[in-house]
């Protein structure tokens, strides 16, 4: 049965069927890990729509953190495409997503570099492509 019957909640702002809370929300709440780099992408992205600056950081790669994250309150984010992803998953140490995120106005299309820390994946830096 889907999820997005009436009376249910909405997708998870990643763009997956589960709702926020069995998708990235976990992560957010810190009950567990983003397995593989795609779900890292999508959950920093649902991170940026639930202006969740303590998440960003904190999966955020030491080397390339900056000391805090300035999020535009009126920035509305509108949805997140998975363009290709190469490596990232539980046999890797690092990995690349290519994405296209959609906000009012406009979108991002960008190629995201992960790596595993501590055993956990992190953001390390982007290319944009457009």
């Amino acid at each position: 049965m889907s999820r997005r019957g009436s009376g249910q909640r909405p997708p998870c702002p990643c763009g997956l069927e589960e709702t926020y809370d069995h998708c990235c929300g976990r992560f957010h709440r810190g009950e567990s890990a983003a397995p593989t780099a795609e779900a890292l992408m999508r959950s920093r992205y649902s991170a940026f729509v639930k202006r969740d600056e303590a998440y960003l950081l904190r999966t955020w790669h030491p080397r390339t953190r900056p000391p805090g994250v300035d999020l535009d309150p009126g920035m509305r984010w509108t949805g997140l495409e998975i363009l290709g992803t190469a490596d990232g998953s539980a046999f890797h140490s690092t990995g690349t997503v290519t994405f296209r995120a959609s906000f009012k106005g406009g979108f991002l299309h960008e190629r995201s570099r992960f790596e595993r820390v501590g055993g956990a994946w992190v953001y390390v830096d982007e290319e944009f492509l457009d």
